[in-house]
């Protein structure tokens, strides 16, 4: 069990900065996830952690114990990456347990830990085939059951759903899951995919350009998005973002409607205007927040979305139950839910 604690990181390669100066607190036993878009630096922070990159300022701790400069090996972590590198000639036993083996473990130990973590991860089924008789997902868990015969202080988990298909995504996510349940070690996971940083995080810190955006819970995130960044990378489809202004109680859309709001910050800073998906309806003309046609319509069973061009305003998304018809090339109004608008300025969150 570990708890890990980032001070004024940063990482350069040559003149460019990666990371830009991150500090971040991971409790003993936390899932935390780092997200964001391709080229974030959530993948370098992670391999800093685990000291297969070198920290250029800053300091890393790992249970209040400086590991800044220690080699992997002396961290006490255990990564799992994207690429199984399972050994092919190797069944999964002789697989999950040859960083024993290497170390210089007794067989006795060797077997013990294998048979511990092949009953954890499920894996006694075809413990004594080789990687190429098993199927994406057993590999993905012979490949952590090598990690957990360490038992490290912490995981860390670079994309390692990627190569799945998107059955085997969602049963890896449930595996995983079960995997921090009953182990209740620390986790760090990075991935590009909100899905899984919603389902599986107990935190998620959302990275942009080597700094971070926003630390909360996945809820947190959800319903209270510091900056317009996070309000429309987390979510999906994302937030609605609309040109807007305020002034004596009331918020009013680019050549569109109006309504009341209730501001904690200054009238004066609100330059956009946020709302999900699920926070709008359709409805009769009066008291309508803003009309255009529809563009686009996907049934997905539970849900329909509906792509709304709404002149000035852009394109709406907007997330409802079944119409049972199509409404395609329609004009329609737009009704906000008043409890759920979000108010943005140059600054960031206004309310």
């Amino acid at each position: 069990m570990g708890s890990v604690q980032l001070q004024a990181v940063e990482k350069w390669f040559g003149d460019v900065q990666v990371i830009k100066g991150i500090d971040l607190e991971i409790d003993d036993g936390e899932f935390v996830i780092f997200v964001g878009p391709s080229g974030c630096g959530k993948s370098t922070l992670l391999r800093m952690i685990a000291g297969l990159e070198d920290t250029s300022r800053g300091q890393i701790l790992l249970d209040g114990h400086d590991v800044t400069d220690k080699v992997p090996s002396e961290r006490e972590l255990s990564m799992v990456f994207q690429s199984y590198a399972l050994y092919p000639h190797m069944s999964v036993r002789e697989n999950v347990g040859f960083g024993l083996k290497t170390a210089g473990e007794t067989k006795a130990e060797i077997d013990r830990k294998v048979a511990h973590a092949a009953d954890i991860l499920e894996l006694n089924d075809y413990i004594d085939r080789r990687p190429k008789a098993l199927s994406g997902g057993q590999r993905q868990r012979v490949a952590i059951g090598r990690a957990i015969v360490r038992e490290p202080k912490g995981f860390l988990f670079d994309e390692p759903l990627s190569n799945l298909d998107a059955a085997l995504r969602v049963q890896m996510r449930f595996e995983i899951a079960k995997l921090h349940d009953r182990l209740k070690t620390t986790m760090i996971y990075v991935t590009h995919d909100q899905v899984e940083a919603m389902t599986l995080a107990d935190k998620i810190v959302v990275l942009k350009d080597g700094l971070i955006m926003q630390v909360g819970t996945p809820r947190e995130l959800y319903e209270y998005p510091d900056n317009l960044f996070v309000a429309q990378f987390i979510g999906s489809p994302k937030m609605n973002i609309l040109p807007c202004s305020a002034e004596k109680g009331m918020f009013r859309l680019e050549d569109h409607g109006s309504g009341k709001h209730g501001l904690s910050g200054s009238e004066m800073e609100v330059t956009h205007l946020g709302i999900r998906p699920e926070h709008i309806t359709l409805g009769a003309k009066k008291g309508a927040h803003c009309s255009g046609i529809v563009e686009v319509v996907e049934y997905l069973g539970s849900d329909t979305f509906l792509y709304i061009d709404c002149a000035a305003l852009g394109r709406l998304t907007v997330r409802t139950p079944d119409i049972g018809k199509s409404i395609k090339g329609e004009i329609v109004n737009l009704h906000f839910n008043p409890a759920h608008l979000h108010f943005f300025g140059t600054s960031g969150r206004i309310n």
